[in-house]
Formats: structure tokens, C-alpha cells, sequence
């Protein structure tokens, strides 16, 4: 395991496991945090022997989101703050040539539900909960989870659950399509790491460009996710998984794909 003062990743064959570690702040993200997760991203959407990454929160939370009590310069500039410090690491998860799961146990306040939101699937305790917590402090949702929570469950409700500042626990998550599953507290790092060493055998390139198409989709319209589709098919048509896949299909075994 390597470890920076306020992040650790650890690596389980084809797995990284990146833990936001501030447990004595609820994970809340501090100037050491961000610049941490950044470059612990960096590397493993780097590393080609990767294939899936787990993100979660050491302790009773995933994320508290911003630590309120860092100490600031009066001069701060807000919008710049947050499109250099943050977006890059969102963004780092969304376009990540590879699966990204979030295991939330506890609170995923503020932007750290956006970082929960930004992961392909998400794994929730049953005591988890997405808290937008920014209208008790006269601020609104940033980090795209105004977008997450519009794509996802509609715009009215999105509207209620900022406006209002409503917990959304793990079960009302999984009805409204905001996790893909809800386990008991003490299992949520098993059952996301059994979902990724799932993701981890199916075929990286595939999987890649199954989020690239999603990306485009959640964006654009029929015809040109269309088109996109089918330069993505291209690609996977072309690699040696593919072939590897028909092959193994035709042979009833289970395929071994490379990645290329």
C-alpha cells in the first residue's frame, strides 16, 4: 500500500482500491485531500495492469465533502478554485479509460456525492446516504451533482432534494437509480471488491468503450450516439478480445482477454 497524508491506494491484482483517509474529518476534502486523489487517479487510470478502481472513505463516511474549517485566502476565487482544484478529479473518474466503483458508507455530503455520483456504479451501505447540503449555507450543488441528480432523477426531483437539503438514504438510492446495490455496512468493501473482480474479467476495451459511448449518449442525440457507436464497435471488432471472445463462445470456455 502507498500512502500520502490524506489518500491511500492499494493495489489487489488488477484492482486498485483508492481510500480517501481524513477519518477524523469525515473524509472532508482539504487542499492535501484534493491534490492527493488527483495524483492517486493520475496513476491508476495510468496503469494499464489496472482494470477497475474502488473509491471509498476510511471510517464512518465516505465524504463530508469540503472541509468547511480550512483556512482560506481572503483573496479566494471560487469559480477558478473549484475548476482547477476539483474538476480535474472528477473528470479523472468520468473519463477514466476503465470502470471506477464507489463503496459509500455513511454520509456522501456535498461534493463528495458528486465523487460518488462520477464512479460507473456505486455500492452503498444500508446507513449511507447522498446529502446535498449546500442550500444551509446559502451555496448550491457544484462538482456536476446538479447534473448527476438531473440525468438521473428528473428534474423536479433534483430540484427538491437541493432545495430542501433531503438525506437520501441507500434503499431510496437504489429505487431511484443512483446505486446498484445495498449491502450491510459490514460487507460493503467485500461486495464491491466481488463487483469489480467481476468487471476485472470481462473485457477492458469493451468496457472502456462501453462508458465512452455512455458518456456521448448522456449528451447527444440519437443519430450522432449512433455514429459514435459504431467507431467504438470499430475499434472492439478490430482488437484480439474480440476475436478471443468468439473464440472462446464457440469453444464454451471462458474467454481470457488482454485488453487489446
Amino acid at each position: 500500500m502507498s500512502e500520502a497524508l490524506s489518500v491511500t491506494t492499494s493495489i489487489q491484482g488488477s484492482i486498485a482500491v483508492i481510500c480517501f483517509n481524513r477519518p477524523q474529518k469525515l473524509n472532508a476534502f482539504d487542499q492535501s485531500q484534493r491534490q492527493a486523489f488527483r495524483d492517486a487517479a493520475h496513476k491508476v487510470n495510468a496503469d494499464e495492469s489496472i482494470r477497475v478502481v474502488v473509491l471509498m472513505g476510511e471510517g464512518r463516511a465516505f465524504s463530508a465533502g469540503a472541509d468547511l474549517s480550512e483556512v482560506m485566502p481572503d483573496e479566494l476565487d471560487v469559480e477558478q478554485g473549484l475548476i482547477q482544484e476539483y474538476k480535474p478529479a472528477l473528470m479523472a473518474i468520468t473519463q477514466a479509460p476503465k470502470p471506477w466503483i464507489s463503496a459509500v458508507n455513511g454520509a456522501a455530503a456535498g461534493i463528495g456525492s458528486a465523487f460518488a455520483m462520477a464512479c460507473d456504479l456505486t455500492v452503498m451501505a444500508e446507513n449511507a446516504y447522498l446529502y446535498q447540503a449546500f442550500s444551509a449555507i446559502g451555496l448550491i450543488p457544484d462538482g456536476g451533482a446538479s447534473w448527476h441528480l438531473a440525468q438521473t432523477v428528473g428534474r423536479k426531483r433534483a430540484f427538491e432534494l437541493i432545495a430542501l437539503g433531503t438525506k437520501l438514504g441507500a434503499q431510496e438510492c437504489l429505487q431511484l437509480g443512483l446505486c446498484n446495490r445495498v449491502v450491510a455496512e459490514d460487507k460493503l468493501f467485500d461486495e464491491a471488491m466481488l463487483l469489480a473482480n467481476e468487471l476485472a474479467n470481462k473485457a477492458p476495451l469493451a468496457l472502456r468503450y462501453a462508458k465512452e459511448a455512455l458518456n456521448e449518449a448522456m449528451q447527444s442525440n440519437l443519430s450522432n450516439t449512433f455514429n459514435h457507436e459504431a467507431k467504438l464497435q470499430k475499434i472492439c471488432a478490430e482488437s484480439e478480445d474480440a476475436k478471443e471472445g468468439s473464440r472462446a463462445f464457440l469453444a464454451k470456455r471462458k474467454a481470457q482477454f488482454i485488453g487489446r
